[in-house]
């Protein structure tokens, strides 16, 4: 099944969610208000989009989260990856590079991903 979309304001709704899971929604109400200056309705309505959209589930009040953070951010860069690039990873990885330094311990983790990706490949 594919990870619903979220939109950007959905995503600080559900980092928050992550951050506290399980959780009340009254309590989800309250920290939406601090951290985002949300309404209460405004966050009643996002708990009962996302729950349509199989993002979450809010059982006698209790919200939980039915996908996990990296499998959105995930859904998010394939989509961007396959929008922006036309699909070629190496493409992304070029323009990305090409546009942020790059610290020699960054370019080691990247390497050593790549490598474990080569291996898992073999076999």
């Amino acid at each position: 099944m594919a990870t619903p979309k979220i939109f950007e304001s959905e995503y600080r709704f559900c980092l928050i969610l992550w951050e506290t899971e399980p959780v009340r929604s009254a309590e989800l109400v309250k920290l939406c208000r601090e951290r985002l200056g949300w309404k209460s309705t405004t966050t009643y309505t996002v708990i009962k989009r996302l729950s349509e959209r199989g993002v979450l589930k809010n059982e006698n009040t209790v919200v939980t989260s039915l996908v996990t953070k990296e499998e959105v951010q995930a859904a998010e860069i394939d989509e961007m990856v396959e929008k922006t690039f036309e699909g070629s990873l190496p493409a992304f990885v070029a323009a990305f590079t090409g546009h942020k330094k790059m610290t020699r311990d960054e370019a080691d983790a990247i390497q050593a991903m790549i490598d474990r990706f080569r291996k898992e490949g073999d076999q």
